[in-house]
């Protein structure tokens, strides 16, 4: 039996070591180099490791929490169960964890959570230190890496999925499987401002769209309140927080507090949406105050934060630094159950593209390496426990029934037409992505109001409507987009309460301030 894993962050690379330890041929397909995407650029550490008084029950609740009374409790309790196992089994692989003097894991705390249960790796490179160390696994082991190779769509007879079709070159190329897991990351390209890689484009849930797969929770999408202003997006650690930094208004005032008992570690949700309102209200971004840390501390225990601020010219062991909220992580995607299923058979998905249920309506800090780590072992141990089918069946890219977030006016190539004309005779698509991502950061951004929400979802789908059927990698990646940008829109529109991450807001002036 063989399985393709698509994507190389710690959900794709968990797939593939545990899938080929099964047994399985296992091919791990990667959109550019290995070991892209955004797990090596995650700087907050690993929740799930217990200290005294604290229990997976007690995560669970501030799991459940977080996600705003939407997470599914099953989905939570795997989490929590698993969690242990899987944070030693990345300790086993070789992550170097901090510890103490005396050996034992050192447990930092983030927003949200009522414990200190967060494990790190190199200060504030946990995900690089875990992409590091699951690489020089995945080359160890008995596993095809396929490079520089974008997911086009899936191939299904119409009812299941039999591998992939990618592109490689600017060429199609048809890769056949048994079963395929998707661990393709989120979308973050969808915005304007995004902590998130160039290529986190949707490549995964708009191939599930086309492919009739059931999709969910789009509307979903966490803003990190603490990106540093100005220049490229560069994330400022919850845990730079959860170390005492405090964020402060133009006359030095904790404003925070006004929206939340909790201040600075309150759900992010609610910290970047106040931090996006006072921004707006005084004028200029608002700063994170981490100068009662230390200058030697914040070296420390933040060494890539510490200098890539020094390289912006900002001194903030003395010195306030300016913040802005930025779109960060996308709780939606493709629905799995308990052991990343989808609803297509042979199709199973885990990581940022996988709606598991844990998250709900905001994620908790530090539970995406987690989930995606639980989650990514769950579907390759399932993947593993599957027979395979006793007569082949014909593989073509025709998708099924579209799910209910597709429009029902599908063009002929969401339909898995494959005809193509002439290259040179393609029409460009009459929109540029820069327009989408400003289109969604002020309408399908932090703060929302309906009328904001149908006009983008108009505006969308007249972008589709212009589009032709695309060629090359950058021409499919902005088709992925216009695809889900329009589900999350319409999926938006029609969740008329603010709920989480998702806000209705009733100040709209101060929309894209």
């Amino acid at each position: 039996m063989n399985v393709v894993v698509v994507g190389s962050g710690i959900a794709g690379l968990t797939a593939a070591l545990h899938a080929s330890a099964a047994g399985l041929r296992t091919a791990l397909v990667t959109k550019d180099a290995l070991g892209g995407g955004c797990t090596a650029l995650a700087q907050g550490g690993i929740a799930g490791v217990y200290g005294p008084d604290d229990s997976p029950a007690l995560h669970a609740a501030d799991t459940m929490t977080a996600g705003a009374g939407l997470s599914d409790a099953a989905a939570v309790g795997v989490l929590v169960q698993d969690g242990s196992t899987r944070i030693a089994e990345l300790i086993a692989r070789g992550v170097a964890v901090e510890r103490d003097a005396t050996g034992m894991l050192l447990l930092g705390r983030e927003a949200a959570h009522s414990h200190a249960r967060i494990v790190h790796a190199g200060g504030d490179a946990t995900g690089a230190a875990i992409s590091r160390a699951l690489l020089e696994r995945v080359r160890e082991a008995d596993i095809e890496v396929i490079e520089h190779a974008l997911l086009v769509d899936l191939l299904t007879d119409g009812v299941a999925v039999h591998g992939i079709r990618m592109l490689r070159r600017d060429d199609p190329v048809d890769l056949h499987a048994d079963a395929v897991i998707l661990a393709t990351g989120g979308a973050g390209q969808l915005y304007a401002h995004t902590t998130n890689p160039a290529g986190a484009t949707g490549d995964g849930i708009a191939a599930a769209l086309r492919a009739g797969a059931a999709v969910t929770d789009l509307e979903f999408v966490q803003f990190h309140p603490t990106v540093l202003a100005g220049g490229d997006a560069f994330l400022i650690s919850e845990a730079v927080r959860g170390e005492g930094a405090a964020l402060i208004d133009a006359d030095g005032r904790r404003f925070v507090f006004d929206a939340h008992p909790d201040g600075e570690l309150a759900p992010r949700d609610v910290v970047a949406r106040v931090v996006a309102r006072q921004a707006a209200l005084q004028g200029s971004p608002v700063r994170l105050d981490a100068t009662g840390i230390g200058a030697a501390r914040l070296a420390g225990r933040f060494p890539t934060i510490d200098r890539v601020t020094h390289e912006r010219g900002f001194d903030w062991g003395r010195e306030p630094i300016p913040v802005t909220p930025a779109a960060h992580y996308l709780m939606g995607g493709v629905v799995t159950d308990l052991d990343g299923r989808t609803s297509l058979p042979g199709l199973f998905a885990a990581g940022e593209v996988a709606r598991t249920g844990v998250h709900g309506a905001n994620r908790l800090a530090s539970n995406s390496l987690l989930e995606a780590a639980v989650f990514g072992a769950r579907a390759a141990d399932a993947v593993g426990r599957r027979r395979p089918p006793s007569v082949a069946q014909p593989v073509s890219s025709a998708a099924a029934a579209p799910p209910p977030l597709n429009d029902p006016q599908r063009s002929s190539s969401e339909r898995g037409e494959t005809k193509r004309a002439p290259r040179g005779a393609q029409r460009r698509v009459e929109t540029s992505r820069p327009a989408l991502q400003h289109l969604m950061w002020d309408r399908v951004g932090l703060l929302r109001t309906p009328d904001g929400l149908a006009e983008a979802l108009d505006t969308i789908r007249s972008f589709r409507a212009a589009s032709s059927a695309p060629t090359t990698r950058a021409e499919h990646e902005d088709a992925n987009l216009l695809l889900v940008a329009e589900a999350t829109a319409s999926a938006a529109l029609a969740r008329t309460e603010s709920v989480g991450a998702h806000h209705i807001d009733r100040h709209p002036a101060l929309i894209g301030a």
